[in-house]
């Protein structure tokens, strides 16, 4: 076991081997997801101009007194101002976000004034500055608001629009080439021999590529031949793209073909071998401009690798700083037993605790092959190496697993 690599010196390796994406130009409409190259300042001061924020009247709070008649003199609404200056004993009706008039300093809501013909009977006195949005209360122009690094959301392209900008710099995309092996895989709605079962892996690691806001190349299901493996391989290197991920025949068996293909077709080797469970016989390596990733066969090994390996890759060639899987401190929900020298993933049952901590209960049976605990798991509760048996209720630590992963 001593040849076995920890998994965060592999992590570290993979993530030394790729950096940013060059920047594009994409239009806002397509930001989402996509991860932010260059700051975003202000175009313009929001609100541009003192605007009520509320529907009512607009008045000077000297006149505006309780009991006070107001004479209406115009109206001022969103998209249309008054146009003129209020003078002493006048009032405006105004809506929400229509500037305020000059001379006006403060907004009597609608329901606190009664309406007689041209004029209004004050409910309650106007306070000065009340109901009304100071220009440049949200941002003025020349402020930088989105910085570099930021995967953006929703709330991001809007502040990006409001502050001008129709479109926004944003780190290309990574591309990458997934390839399944082995003679025993078919694709789903295939006939399935007696001796093959149905291939799922791929779908799972284009799902995670997709989630981190890359593009997934599908090169199909290699058979163990090593000329159909290499021919994969070779269409993905003239692809030229970023990362290529194999899923399948990592190990060092007979039919493992993957590893001699990869190192005749130019890989540099990184390691292959892992101390970690699921997940032992993955393999890293670069050729040229290209990441090469070797994922286990195993269903459950293999996306528990792209969490851990596939998607930090990813959010680094984004341009994205939260690279780092992001463990959460919990409790455990049963006792464990002591663990050896690999770092284990279990998949877990999460429950909030009535003091707000999460309780994480590792399901009973954790086959590397067994994709339905996988789906049923909120998290990924992890052991360290050497970890001590533990008793419910003692500190831990997990992988969340939110949809859509």
């Amino acid at each position: 076991m001593s040849d076995l690599l920890p998994v965060t010196e592999a992590r570290a390796r993979i993530l030394a081997a790729v950096a940013p994406k060059p920047a594009e130009t994409v239009a806002l409409g397509e930001a989402l997801g996509r991860t932010l190259a260059a700051p975003i300042a202000a175009l313009r001061t929001q609100p541009p101009w003192d605007c009520s924020a509320m529907d009512g009247y607009a008045a000077r709070a000297d006149d505006a007194t309780l009991g006070a008649r107001l004479t209406v003199v115009g109206e001022a609404a969103a998209g249309r101002s008054f146009g003129g200056a209020l003078k002493p004993g006048q009032t405006v009706r105004i809506f929400t976000g229509a500037p305020v008039p000059a001379g006006a300093d403060g907004v009597l809501l609608q329901e606190d004034a009664s309406r007689d013909g041209d004029a209004i009977v004050v409910g309650e006195a106007v306070q000065r500055g009340r109901h009304i949005r100071k220009t440049g209360i949200d941002f003025t122009a020349g402020e930088t608001l989105l910085h570099p690094g930021r995967r953006l959301g929703a709330r991001d392209l809007a502040l990006a629009a409001a502050l001008g900008h129709p479109t926004v710099q944003a780190a290309a995309r990574p591309r990458v080439a997934i390839l399944a092996t082995g003679d025993e895989l078919v694709l789903p709605g295939e006939p399935v021999g007696p001796d093959q079962i149905v291939a799922s892996n791929a779908f799972a690691i284009a799902a995670v590529v997709a989630g981190e806001g890359g593009i997934a190349l599908d090169l199909g299901v290699a058979p163990d031949d090593r000329a159909a493996i290499g021919a994969a391989v070779g269409r993905a290197f003239a692809d030229e793209v970023d990362i290529l991920v194999t899923l399948g025949g990592a190990s060092v068996g007979d039919h493992d073909l993957v590893r001699p293909v990869l190192e005749e077709a130019g890989v540099a080797l990184d390691f292959w071998k892992i101390a970690m469970r699921p997940g032992k016989p993955m393999m890293a390596g670069r050729r040229g401009g290209t990441l090469v990733l070797g994922l286990p066969g195993n269903p459950v090994s293999a996306i528990v690798c792209s969490l851990l390996f596939l998607t930090p890759a990813l959010r680094r060639l984004s341009g994205r700083t939260d690279v780092e899987p992001a463990l959460v401190v919990g409790r455990l929900g049963r006792d464990m037993p002591e663990n050896d020298r690999r770092e284990d993933y279990l998949r877990a049952a999460i429950e909030i605790g009535p003091d707000g901590v999460a309780v994480v209960t590792a399901f009973p049976r954790q086959d590397s092959s067994m994709l339905r605990p996988l789906a049923e798991a909120e998290g990924l509760l992890m052991r360290p190496p050497h970890a001590p048996a533990g008793k419910a209720g003692d500190p831990c630590r997990f992988l969340p697993l939110p949809h859509p992963y």
